[in-house]
This record gives C-alpha cells, sequence and structure tokens, in this order.
C-alpha cells in the first residue's frame, strides 16, 4: 500500500477527520449514489452554491453561429470557490485557502472569454495549444499518425501535434459551448454541461480531408463541490456507432498559486508501480515498464525538481515529465475511487489528493509554456510553472491491443468520474 504521508501529517488521518467519504450527489444526475454525511466536529453546517453570469459570446461550429457563454461560480462554506466556463467546459479557476487562510487561485488560466479563444483556436492547438482547464474529447492525449481502425474500418484524423492527433484534433470538445443548466443535492452544488458531437466529428467539419471519429456522440460533463473541499468531476456518454473516446479534464495546477513561478519544491506522489514510455514523438511504444530506480518513481513523495533534469532519454523526449502512470489497483479508495495522486505545497500548506477510477493518470509539468501566455492574473506563465494530472485511458490506446479498450458501443453508457480534493 502506497504510503500517504505529508510532510505534516499522514493523509489517511485527514481523510477520517474532515470526513470526506460522503459526496452527497444524486444518482440521478449520473453522479454516483448519495450516502449519508458524516459531519465532523466543527464542520459548516451551510450548503455550497452555484451562480451564473453572462461572460459574453462565442462562435461554436456546431451550431455555426455565435452563442451565450456563461461563468458558474461553485463556492463552499469554507472559502474555496470555483468558476467553470460553459466554453469548453473549461476549468478556469479554483480559489483555495492556504493554511494562514490566505486564498490563492491554483490553477492557470486566461481572464477573458476572447483570451480563451484566440489563445486557443485551431491555430495555435495545431502547435500544441495549452489546454487551461479544459473538457478534453473526444480522445484525450495523443493517437499515433492520426489514424486507428475499429470494426474494420480506418479512421483519419487531424494531425496537429507533429505526426500526431493530439486531445481531440483541430476543434476539440474545449473549443464549443456547452448547453448547461445548475444542479443541487444534498451537500453539494454544481453545473452539468451537455455537448452533442456529430458522426464524423473533427474531419470534412473542420476542413480536414479526413474521416474524422465516427458516431454521433451525446456527453453530459457535471462539476460538483461539496464542503469537503471535494471538485467531482462526472462524465457520462452515449453513442449511436462504435466510437473511441477518452474524456479527462487538462487543468494546470500551482498549488502556491497560479502567479507564483516554478512548482519545482512542490512535493508530489503517483500511486503507481509502472508507466507507459515513449517513442520520440511521445507515442507509448507499447511496453508497461515498473517505475523502480528511475526519474518516474513517485511511489513515495518527493519534489518535482528533484530527478526532472537527470540524464533520462524519456525525460528528453518529452522536455520533462509528460507521461502515463498505470495506476495501481491497490490503496486508499473514496467512494468507489481509487487513489492516484497527491500533491502538495509545503509553503502554503495547500494539498491536492486526486481520486479517479481510469486506469491511468498523465503527470505533465508544463514542458512548452515558453513565456508567450499572459494569465488571469497579468502574469507571464513559464515552463514548470504548473502540471497536471490528467486523469485518462492510455495515450494511443486504440492502437495498441495491450491496453485497455476504449471503444465505445451503442447502448453501452459510458461513466467516469474524478475528484480533485482541496485541503490546508
Amino acid at each position: 500500500m502506497i504510503n500517504l504521508r505529508s510532510s505534516r501529517v499522514h493523509w489517511a488521518t485527514r481523510v477520517g477527520a474532515a470526513g470526506i467519504l460522503t459526496l452527497g450527489l444524486m444518482a440521478s444526475l449520473g453522479l454516483g449514489q448519495a450516502s449519508a454525511a458524516r459531519t465532523a466536529p466543527g464542520a459548516p453546517s451551510c450548503s455550497p452554491t452555484v451562480s451564473r453570469q453572462a461572460f459574453g459570446s462565442a462562435f461554436d461550429l456546431y451550431a455555426g453561429k455565435k452563442l451565450p457563454v456563461f461563468r458558474y461560480t461553485l463556492a463552499n462554506c469554507t472559502g474555496m470557490r470555483v468558476k467553470v466556463l460553459t466554453y469548453g467546459g473549461i476549468v478556469q479557476s479554483i480559489q483555495v485557502p492556504g493554511r494562514n487562510g490566505r486564498e490563492a487561485d491554483v490553477v492557470l488560466g486566461f481572464k477573458t472569454l476572447q483570451d480563451y479563444v484566440t489563445k486557443a483556436s485551431p491555430a495555435v492547438l495545431a502547435n500544441g495549444g495549452p489546454y487551461f482547464g479544459e473538457t478534453i474529447g473526444r480522445y484525450g492525449n495523443r493517437i499515433a499518425k492520426g489514424t486507428f481502425q475499429l470494426d474494420g474500418h480506418t479512421y483519419t484524423l487531424p494531425i496537429n501535434n507533429g505526426v500526431n492527433d493530439l486531445h481531440g484534433g483541430l476543434v476539440g470538445f474545449g473549443n464549443h459551448v456547452w448547453a448547461s443548466r445548475e444542479v443541487r443535492a444534498a451537500g453539494a452544488a454544481g453545473v452539468q454541461l451537455k455537448l452533442v458531437s456529430p458522426n464524423g466529428d473533427d474531419g470534412a467539419n473542420v476542413g480536414c480531408s479526413c474521416t474524422g471519429f465516427p458516431g454521433r456522440l451525446t456527453v453530459f460533463v457535471t462539476f460538483t463541490l461539496n464542503n469537503a473541499g471535494q471538485l467531482r468531476i462526472h462524465y457520462r456518454a452515449t453513442t449511436n456507432k462504435d466510437t473511441v473516446l477518452n474524456l479527462t479534464n487538462h487543468s494546470y495546477f500551482n498549488l502556491a498559486g497560479e502567479a507564483s513561478g516554478a512548482t519545482y519544491n512542490q512535493k508530489v506522489q503517483i500511486n503507481a508501480n509502472t508507466y507507459t514510455p515513449t517513442d520520440t514523438t511521445q507515442i507509448p511504444t507499447g511496453a508497461i515498464v515498473p517505475v523502480k530506480g528511475t526519474p518516474f518513481d513517485f511511489r513515495t513523495p518527493h519534489t518535482i525538481g528533484s530527478r526532472i533534469n537527470e540524464d533520462n532519454q524519456q525525460l528528453l523526449i518529452a522536455q520533462g515529465y509528460d507521461h502515463n502512470w498505470v495506476l495501481n489497483k491497490t490503496g486508499p479508495t473514496l467512494g468507489g475511487l481509487r487513489l492516484a495522486a497527491h500533491a502538495w505545497d509545503p509553503a502554503s500548506g495547500r494539498e491536492l489528493t486526486v481520486w479517479t477510477d481510469q486506469p491511468g493518470v498523465q503527470f505533465y509539468t508544463g514542458n512548452f509554456l515558453n513565456g508567450t501566455l499572459v494569465g488571469i492574473s497579468g502574469h507571464i506563465y513559464r515552463q514548470s510553472d504548473a502540471y497536471t494530472f490528467e486523469t485518462q485511458h492510455y495515450p494511443n490506446s486504440p492502437n495498441q491491443s495491450n491496453f485497455p479498450t476504449t471503444e465505445l458501443k451503442p447502448g453501452q453508457v459510458f461513466n467516469s468520474s474524478t475528484i480533485f480534493q482541496f485541503s490546508s
């Protein structure tokens, strides 16, 4: 079992003390089974809230016209606030108190809708856009050479990352305006987003002479926040034709605050004994290898910067960490979700624990932030200023028979949840 001991307190003790085993969410919203609340002494008696405000308008490829965009603010009773945009299903900001009560926005983002539209445009994405906070689909991560076979048919996708397809291609889910509605349940509040992706999406409809993804896909993504500091993201999808699917969230975390600079002194622990090394184009080779004895061994906590500069071919290829870890099937669980990762900032005391039902997580250290983007608070973002925990199926799974399948068929329902839990 992984040892979840931070520099200050054993994590299992924190879980028990916070009473976080309750999700307080409704099955009717696709949020899993509700459970009886277990309230810790001194816990707030108020309920989380959700509110909506207009956030401009943006052109949507599916609609063929501009649509209104809204920003939802989720707030709990302990000072945590999460802002979610209907453009791209984007997590714009997450305000979290530190040990001294001082709040900081712990994710990278932009201030205006126009920033998201222009700086995450298809032209930018073709050069590896930032994807700040986006809901990624249809297929998170890379598909080799933008091609895969399914049911005897060959499907082709846009090449937007070297020689590969990345994060859904030229116009992914993060570039669309989603329908939305508020959701509330015992002990939690949030927003549910809906998007209908047409058959052949990211093919001819984006100007690509390729087939695009098969099937008409209906996707619901629900963000909820509770008083235990848990931001839960639930994904639900159905299709009318066999397809492949890999949904994730691409938030960049910096627990010291999005404008605080390099994260090399923050500590990370990943519940994985193995990872998937890549070729020179960052496509997994198909091998699943032990992390032991490599810079990829985060089974015990250490700072991000302690091994990132080692002479290692995998680190050279990715210019840092940008790999898929194969999550252990053992270790702590929360409401049926397994521990994926734990991170904390010793200076502020903020901690992040990631729980998921997905088999992998992409830990990426912002290697391609090159100082050309100005963030939400007016500061320039540079390499190492944040990191991601993209819970996922493995990259290029449609072309790797030994990887868990990403196929979704008519009559099946894709259901998946990830919890980003914050504390200090």
